[in-house]
């Protein structure tokens, strides 16, 4: 008795999707960052346009608009961008996005170089739980 349907196409078929989903799933690049933000009860409704990342190895990356955030390989360069950023907008805001495992004096040191060039930076911070009590 034989078959009216033969299988052999459609496993080449299957085979040939296989290897489509394979190759074309390696295209795909996570490009987030890690940044456990620290809680705070406090929001701004500021959307700042250039922002500066510190993940939890306190390494250094900048993005302005919508683009990718970019490493700053080191104090020189943090300095040249800041300063780029001061001359075409003074009044800009700059927002800090630092892991809360970073530590204190790292993040001090980049506010600081921000302060002494005059532009204003804000540190980012995610809500806190609508149960929890403010500090007074």
């Amino acid at each position: 008795m034989t078959s009216l349907f033969s299988m052999a196409s459609m496993t080449d078929v299957i085979f040939l999707l296989l290897i489509f989903f394979m190759v074309t799933s390696t295209f795909v690049f996570p490009t987030a960052l890690e940044i456990n933000l620290p809680q705070s009860s406090e929001q701004t409704a500021l959307k700042p346009k250039t922002r500066l990342y510190i993940d939890k190895e306190s390494v250094i990356y900048a993005s302005f608009n919508e683009s990718e955030p970019q490493p700053i390989a080191d104090e020189n360069q943090l300095l040249g961008f800041l300063q780029l950023i001061q001359q075409q907008n003074p009044q800009d805001v700059i927002a800090v996005y630092a892991d809360e495992d970073v530590k204190y004096k790292r993040l001090v040191e980049v506010l600081d170089m921000g302060a002494r060039n005059g532009l204003k930076m804000v540190l980012a911070t995610k809500p806190a739980p609508s149960s929890a009590k403010p500090v007074q």
